[in-house]
């Protein structure tokens, strides 16, 4: 069954570009939180066991979005297509009609550690 994502555009304070200082992204910012999305990264495995389990596949939400009216986090999903080789979302966007109309604006982050506020 195809479906699309809500979102296509990287938001301009996304966490995983490289310019964006976290503490300034809208909607107050709760550094606990942005770390407990450690969560949402495939581990070494490419988190096979989502898909094994077809227990349901986390993602980080989009901060521009109210609750209950979701969107992937276009930096995350671009990331864990890529860099953070999650396997069983790969697999999901397969029959995603519009995930080649993902527009990323400038350098990413490789790591989710990397999306972190520097310690000071």
């Amino acid at each position: 069954m195809s479906w699309k994502l809500n979102r296509v555009r990287q938001c301009a304070k996304c966490p995983w570009k490289v310019a964006t200082d976290p503490r300034q992204i809208p909607h107050g910012y709760c550094e606990a939180k942005h770390r407990s999305l450690a969560g949402t990264i495939a581990d070494d495995t490419g988190n096979l066991a989502a898909v094994l389990r077809q227990a349901p596949l986390r993602m980080m939400a989009c901060h521009e979005h109210p609750e209950g009216q979701e969107a992937h986090c276009v930096g995350w999903l671009m990331n864990q297509l890529g860099p953070g080789n999650n396997i069983a979302l790969r697999l999901a966007v397969r029959d995603c009609e519009n995930i080649r109309g993902v527009i990323l604006e400038g350098p990413q982050h490789e790591r989710f550690e990397d999306t972190l506020p520097a310690t000071t």
